[in-house]
């Protein structure tokens, strides 16, 4: 995540980081070094420093009934 973008809570940053961690398993090369081999600590550093951003949909979408 990019200094100058804030935080926008907890949960996006795990949903982030879970859906690239998704996408190491899967056989894609990791963008930066990590101490860790783990695909989830792996993504959380691309995160933390800039690597991979995610950004957070600012309208919810409904499901529509038939």
């Amino acid at each position: 995540m990019l200094d100058k973008e804030p935080l926008q809570n907890k949960y996006s940053l795990v949903k982030g980081a879970a859906r690239r961690a998704r996408q190491l398993q899967s056989g894609a090369p990791a963008l930066g070094v990590s101490d860790s081999s783990k695909a989830c600590r792996v993504a959380q550093d691309e995160i933390r420093v800039g690597k991979v951003t995610y950004t957070v949909s600012a309208k919810l979408v409904r499901p529509t009934l038939l």
